[in-house]
């Protein structure tokens, strides 16, 4: 009951905003039916028994991180956009279009995580693509448009991709006639591994694009540098998550069909491009959204990379992806603070974020602390935990350029962000920016606090508790 609540309300409320263009009923859906998200979470922490399975979607023990990783960044993005929306100059109608689309991404992701057959995961991740498309050119600017319309390019043809994919794991399954996971888990040793291998394929690179991984990233740095600050910090801490879902599920499905190499060496070059890519355009970038955009599709390649090794090191991919979302949100929301005070993405036009609001310059270094792995930061650990599984596997060529390539991108990072939160402020301009600055509610400061503490902590002490849902996620592929 509670599962079908989370895919209906969405509907229900989206034509309730569309009919009444309340403002106010706006914000309050969307604080609402994040809640509604927590308590499901919360509720299957305490009593797994309370929350019951359907024929099609499920919370169990692999899905439940993703789940609480996408509550806790909607409800935080959900405060954050109370304020955030505040001062917008849409229309009413508009507005309702906005908070109603949001609803009907977040329900996309939902079911994505929570669906149990990978052709409704399929459906649920396109279904993302149509709703955030709206709300990536919500700004309705030229550059807004062609984000949107690139983002729906290419992921169309990444989504058909998968779907061949998918196509092909059913010649693969012979007389296995489901889509279901667990189905595919416990006859998977049956299956063709040519047709298998090349199925794997096809949703690498189908669900790898929207997973943002290079070469199929083409369409997150614009998406997310042009769309709200809200949209921005979902894109890239929660739809991003359901991708890598999708395709842990499906290796998983590999692995047990005993083609565990090629799908390791797939991965591996996969997620060392996104590296590559991230460590070249990081010294270019002139939008610091791009930026983050940009250090979102190295993280992506981290996290495959981590599954690729294996052992401890894809225990270090499922921590690395619950820092990433906390962090990442942080530093995505943070971003929307500063353009509200500045009003421009470039980052020339950026500096002295300290000296003009100490609360949005700390929250920005941090969030830049804890996105390059500096300790306690989560991301410190994980990122250890990966080269440590090199060292021990004898992948010296492996660990080096992993190092090496993560300095570089520190480097880049750090250039850009010690630039805009030191120096001197445009003194003709100072008595704009404080006004600004009176305009920052204290809801656009306190989710990215408490993401921030959160991850921080986590990096000091893992509880236990966390230790064995990650345990749970891993028990399949061998950890």
């Amino acid at each position: 009951m509670m599962i079908n609540l989370l895919l209906i309300f969405p509907i229900v409320a989206t034509l309730l905003l569309v009919i009444l263009k309340n403002k106010w009923l706006n914000n309050a859906t969307l604080i609402v039916y994040a809640l509604m998200h927590f308590a499901l979470s919360c509720t299957y922490l305490v009593n797994p028994s309370l929350i019951e399975k359907t024929q099609y979607f499920a919370i169990d023990s692999t899905n439940f991180i993703f789940m609480m990783l996408l509550s806790i960044v909607f409800l935080a993005v959900a405060i954050y956009n109370n304020g955030y929306m505040r001062h917008s100059e849409a229309s009413a109608r508009s507005l309702s279009h906005y908070s109603g689309m949001t609803l009907i991404f977040v329900m996309a992701i939902t079911g994505a995580i929570l669906s149990n057959n990978l052709g409704l995961s399929w459906v649920f991740i396109e279904a993302t693509t149509l709703a955030s498309a709206y709300l990536i050119c919500f700004n309705k600017t030229k550059h807004s448009i062609e984000a949107a319309w690139k983002y729906v390019f290419i992921c169309s043809i990444g989504i058909a991709l998968a779907f061949v994919g998918i196509i092909l794991l059913t010649i693969a399954t012979g007389s296995v006639n489901t889509l279901a996971f667990n189905d595919l888990y416990i006859h998977a040793q049956s299956f063709n591994h040519f047709w298998l291998k090349l199925s794997f394929v096809f949703i690498l690179f189908g669900i790898g694009t929207k997973m943002g991984l290079a070469p199929v990233h083409f369409w997150l740095p614009d998406a997310h540098s042009e769309a709200p600050t809200p949209i921005s910090a979902l894109l890239s801490a929660a739809l991003l998550n359901s991708a890598f879902l999708i395709i842990l599920k499906v290796y998983r499905i590999v692995l047990l069909a005993g083609c565990e190499s090629f799908a390791k060496i797939m991965m591996l070059a996969m997620g060392f491009i996104s590296l590559f890519i991230t460590a070249v355009f990081v010294y270019y970038i002139t939008n610091y959204k791009r930026m983050l955009a940009y250090s979102s599709v190295e993280n992506m390649g981290i996290l495959v990379i981590g599954t690729a090794l294996g052992g401890i090191a894809m225990y270090a991919a499922i921590l690395h992806m619950i820092a990433h979302s906390l962090i990442k949100a942080s530093f995505f929301l943070t971003s929307g603070n500063v353009l509200d005070i500045y009003n421009t993405k470039k980052i020339k036009s950026v500096s002295g974020i300290l000296k003009l609001d100490k609360t949005t310059g700390w929250l920005w270094i941090f969030s830049f602390l804890g996105i390059a792995a500096f300790p306690p930061s989560l991301l410190f650990i994980s990122e250890f935990l990966m080269i440590k599984t090199m060292v021990v596997q004898k992948q010296f060529v492996l660990c080096v350029f992993f190092v090496m390539l993560l300095t570089i991108i520190l480097f880049g990072l750090a250039k850009t962000v010690i630039r805009m939160s030191f120096g001197e402020p445009n003194e003709k301009k100072i008595d704009m920016y404080n006004d600004n600055v009176k305009k920052l509610s204290v809801g656009m400061y306190l989710p990215q606090i408490v993401m921030l503490l959160s991850a921080f902590a986590l990096g000091c002490y893992v509880p236990p508790c966390v230790n064995n849902l990650i345990n749970a996620v891993i028990v399949g592929f061998g950890g």
